[in-house]
């Protein structure tokens, strides 16, 4: 399968069968060669050390590491869909519906990330989530629903997701869209609910550094994205300034029914028709490689 875009790859980065077939040992080289040069590489070190320390041991382990020319490689802008689609694929005999629903997010940008990762608390990024509440407390119909704004320097994709009873999966949908246009218009984030997620986005920054790894993935995530060195520091400080008018359009830009797509996968002889009744966006039944039945 050809992708169009860097990003249009599995997220497992495993490719598909027919590709990964194809890989030699050369390929493997080839690859190493070409993008493992020390001026396309970052090397973040955390412990009880310091530079003076460190230096010395980079210059013996790394003297014989040579820069060179490494590709540029584009990433295109996508444009996001510009009516819903809905994806359906067949997994005969399955227990669960697995539900998919998402659209493009721009990219992280520091002075507004802390105002769309609080929103997606609200919406399906934490315990307490609309999505979570509904579908799990509530209904009872899945053991777990909830939505990611995932990571990656340029454009990323924004998903709610829900493994469902397969007996529930037309309900499901009912309930999701429910949850996307109430929070995209008609049932907006409430002060009350602006207040748990600033809370839960401030009190869990702390636990997020209690590991080495993790404060390198902190520096980590700071270089990747371009974000300021204080970021962190003044995380607090954005999130506490947040205003319900501030969440509200965060998700009136990045959760319009109209610029989503649906991936719903389960056994088809027992969901397709409350999938279509619906008419939620019209149904394409595509295979588990995404090719077009």
């Amino acid at each position: 399968m050809a992708w169009t875009n860097a990003y249009g790859v599995p997220f497992t980065g495993s490719g598909s069968t027919a590709s990964v077939s194809k890989i030699t040992r050369d390929d493997l080289v080839k690859f190493h060669q070409t993008w493992f040069k020390p001026n396309n590489a970052t090397l973040i070190i955390v412990g009880d050390t310091t530079l003076a320390e460190v230096k010395p041991k980079l210059e013996q382990y790394f003297d014989s590491w040579k820069t060179g020319n490494v590709p540029v490689k584009e990433v295109k802008p996508v444009s996001r869909p510009s009516k819903p689609v809905v994806f359906l694929i067949d997994k005969p005999d399955a227990l669960q519906s697995v539900i998919l629903t998402g659209t493009v997010a721009p990219a992280p940008i520091a002075g507004i990330e802390p105002t769309y990762e609080t929103m997606n608390a609200v919406y399906g990024g934490a315990f307490g989530s609309r999505l979570n509440m509904n579908l799990r407390e509530d209904k009872h119909w899945s053991y777990g629903a909830g939505a990611i704004l995932f990571d990656a320097r340029h454009q990323r994709p924004y998903l709610a997701y829900a493994p469902v009873q397969t007996d529930k999966t037309k309900e499901s949908l009912i309930e999701i869209q429910k949850e996307l246009t109430g929070i995209a218009g008609s049932k907006p984030i409430t002060e009350s609910e602006l207040e748990k997620a600033r809370s839960q986005e401030i009190l869990e920054l702390p636990g997020s550094r209690e590991t080495m790894q993790s404060v390198g993935n902190s520096v980590r995530d700071l270089l990747k994205f371009n974000f300021p060195d204080d970021y962190y520091q003044t995380y607090v400080k954005k999130v506490e300034s947040l205003r319900t008018a501030d969440v509200n359009d965060a998700a009136k830009s990045l959760l319009s029914p109209q610029n989503t797509v649906w991936v719903i996968v389960g056994d088809r002889s027992k969901i397709e028709q409350g999938v279509r009744d619906l008419n939620i966006g019209e149904v394409k039944l595509i295979d588990a490689d995404g090719k077009p039945l």
